[in-house]
């Protein structure tokens, strides 16, 4: 399956205010494909370690999704300093119900949703996918009384910050060796301490310690993308994410790409190993939201 081989839908693009916080509107940027549908949705949550980032970093991705006939939201959310967590999730789970309550008139399906996430979005992906219904997550009201969940069918994470704590203790641990090191721990470290102000936050908001707390979660299918090269996101927390999450039971592929690094879809969306991993994205949404 190649991209070429499935891009066959002219596409729409918009943005859309879901959610306002007195001036400030959060926006949803709709790929929308020509035709009847109905068609797989899928919300893109960006990167940038929770602190920076919006909603047209993963354009690339996006309409290559879209020309294949999935209908995709790619959201801005809240970010400090306007809220530390849970206050992102609080926003991503509302327009999970937002989308889901207008999936009709997007040509979708309420029941055909899921979520795709890069870096941080990656972990917040997955933890609104194992969590639902948290009270935290759900707290902000639909306006309208719409009989609608934050479940979804599927995930996509694109090299995730999948254990915050682990990956806040690895940078300290380069800054700590001295220079130089990786600048990536200067990058994100104050991130880290913006968004989660402490590590029992870090750690209670964290998808692979949950399950292995043996917290009771849903566990849509996984798929999970990252290079070799990859120095910002660490490949114990991933190995130890995959295995928690298939000994708990869940289903998850593991695709990794050999010699690049982090962000290397959004550096250079051309590049053969970007190719190769939308590819990959837009076969799995397809296999798993028929």
């Amino acid at each position: 399956m190649t991209t070429d081989v499935l891009t066959r839908h002219e596409i729409d693009i918009e943005d859309v205010e879901y959610l306002r916080y007195g001036n400030k509107p959060l926006l949803a940027r709709l790929f929308k494909p020509h035709g009847a549908g109905p068609f797989p949705m899928i919300i893109d949550l960006h990167g940038g370690a929770w602190c920076r980032g919006e909603r047209m970093d993963d354009t690339a991705t996006n309409e290559a999704l879209a020309r294949s006939g999935v209908v995709v939201a790619a959201l801005d959310f809240r970010m400090p300093p306007d809220a530390p967590y849970p206050g992102s999730l609080a926003d991503i789970h509302y327009a999970i119900r937002w989308l889901k309550a207008r999936a009709g008139e997007l040509h979708s399906r309420p029941d055909n949703v899921g979520l795709m996430g890069i870096s941080s979005g990656g972990h917040q992906a997955m933890l609104l996918a194992m969590r639902p219904g948290d009270p935290r997550y759900s707290a902000l009201p639909l306006a309208a009384k719409t009989p609608v969940d934050a479940t979804v069918r599927c995930v996509v994470l694109c090299w995730p910050v999948i254990d915050p704590l682990g990956r806040y203790h690895y940078a300290k641990k380069l800054q700590a060796g001295g220079k130089p090191y990786p600048e990536i721990a200067d990058r994100v470290i104050p991130c880290h301490d913006q968004y989660w102000q402490t590590e029992e936050a870090m750690t209670e908001g964290n998808p692979t310690m949950a399950l292995e707390r043996g917290e009771k979660v849903q566990m849509p299918p996984v798929l999970y993308l990252q290079g070799t090269a990859d120095a910002a996101h660490p490949r114990p927390n991933l190995d130890r994410f995959v295995a928690a999450y298939r000994k708990a039971g869940g289903r998850l592929d593991l695709e990794l790409f050999e010699g690049v690094g982090e962000a290397f879809v959004k550096k250079d969306p051309r590049a053969p190993a970007s190719l190769a991993a939308i590819d990959r994205i837009i076969e799995f949404v397809h296999r798993e939201m028929r």
